[in-house]
């Protein structure tokens, strides 16, 4: 019935086959960079954080500044009756004053200093928290459309085999030539596919490149396997615990609180007024006359000044106020931030067990069936027991499945990362 033996034909469907369990087995070589690599590259040169960092400067600043004494005055002063007939009287005199921090202000300006450096640096870690979950998510996209395009060439390969069989087939006069018609249409529309394919693949990439802050990743490509990894084995309170232990935005938020009690600390001790000490030296010449002679008299005295404000009306209670109420929402959007991470924690642990069970029914059931029934049909087609549209409906369900399946591969992924980053832990080992 046909020229080329049975055997060679079959040998065309295992190639194709072997194609297909490629493009679900790993990504091609050739690539160059992997998923701590691609962390650290993020963490070193992402814009945003680089921004974000610079400004510990200026908390720097602020702490230099809280530390520092008020500067001293120095005061000088001429007196001349020039311009009242009394050129001979005159008088000049210099002092200096400090003013003294009273009520311990100086140290607890530097305390909420010291704490508002403390919330920045949490602050600043919580970014590198989530961006680390932002670059792995888009690792993972990649290597994800990666193999979809292996996929996709598969498929190729997979209409190709039909397309040559068909041919086989039409010399043979078994089949009409509107069947090998069908048979190259299905083949230009999985080519189609693979362009798709292929487009997002250069469009996760890019967006990889510039999460990464550069062009370290052009031309590589992530490598690594899609596949998940070990089982978790910590349980969903203890991932918990680990969140209330090392979370930076809990930290910061902690930092904020302790920053809102030193604020009202501080406006507390501003409703103490500050204590002005001066030194000064002062020389009087007056002209004495005496007996028709003039003489002059010069005289120096030298003077202590103590001033200090009368809290009379203003001790400060607006800043008190502000700063208690400013304490008071620390604390409640700390007790807010835990129930929000409980909640996160929940979440990604549940995603992260249903990905699981999800990706165990591909692989037990599933996928081994599937690619029975393709290769069966397949052979059915070749000995002309089924037509070809039911090898079309059996190769758009085979792809179909094993798209299915790679999305739950990434999914599952994708789940991990989320609660690492919930759980601010490395779960394959490390701290965040």
């Amino acid at each position: 019935m046909f020229d080329v033996p049975l055997m060679n034909r079959y040998g065309l469907l295992a190639a194709a086959m072997s194609v297909l369990l490629c493009a679900t087995a790993g990504p091609a070589r050739g690539e160059e960079i992997s998923l701590q690599k691609a962390v650290e590259i993020a963490v070193q040169n992402n814009v945003e954080l680089n921004a974000f960092r610079k400004e510990e400067g200026l908390r720097e600043a602020a702490k230099t500044k809280a530390g520092l004494l008020p500067n001293p005055t120095l005061e000088l002063s001429l007196e001349s009756g020039a311009l009242t007939g009394n050129s001979g009287e005159n008088a000049f005199s210099v002092g200096v004053s400090q003013e003294f921090l009273l009520a311990g202000k100086r140290e607890k300006r530097l305390a909420l200093a010291q704490k508002e450096l403390e919330v920045y640096r949490w602050q600043l870690a919580d970014r590198e928290r989530l961006l680390r979950l932002d670059a792995k998510a888009r690792f993972y996209q990649v290597l994800l459309a990666v193999r979809k395009l292996k996929l996709a060439e598969g498929g190729i390969e997979l209409n190709r085999h039909l397309y040559q069989v068909a041919k086989e087939r039409l010399a043979a006069g078994d089949i009409p030539e509107l069947e090998l018609n069908l048979v190259q249409v299905e083949l230009a529309r999985s080519e189609g596919a693979k362009t798709a394919a292929l487009e997002a693949v250069l469009s996760s990439r890019a967006e990889l490149s510039l999460l990464l802050g550069g062009s370290e990743v052009d031309p590589a490509l992530p490598t690594g396997p899609l596949e998940a990894g070990g089982a978790v084995k910590e349980a969903q309170g203890d991932l918990f615990r680990l969140a209330l232990e090392r979370r930076p935005d809990l930290k910061a938020l902690r930092a904020e609180a302790e920053k809102g009690s030193a604020e009202l600390s501080l406006a507390q001790a501003e409703g103490v007024p500050n204590l002005t000490a001066g030194l000064g030296l002062k020389r009087d010449t007056t002209t004495v006359e005496v007996a028709g002679l003039e003489g002059k008299d010069t005289s120096y005295t030298v003077g202590i000044t103590l001033s200090m404000p009368i809290p009379l009306f203003d001790k400060n209670q607006s800043g008190v106020r502000e700063a208690s109420v400013r304490r008071d929402t620390a604390g409640s959007r700390l007790a807010v931030a835990v129930k929000r991470v409980e909640r996160e924690v929940a979440t990604a642990y549940a995603s992260l067990s249903n990905a699981e069970q999800l990706l165990s029914l591909y692989l037990r059931n599933v996928m081994p069936q599937l690619e029975e029934n393709l290769k069966l049909t397949s052979e059915a087609y070749q000995l002309g027991e089924v037509p070809v549209l039911t090898v079309f409906e059996e190769q758009k369900k085979y792809l179909e499945v094993n798209q299915g399946y790679l999305e739950a591969l990434n999914q599952r992924q994708q789940a991990l990362f989320k609660l690492e980053a919930a759980a601010a832990t490395e779960l394959t080992g490390g701290v965040h």
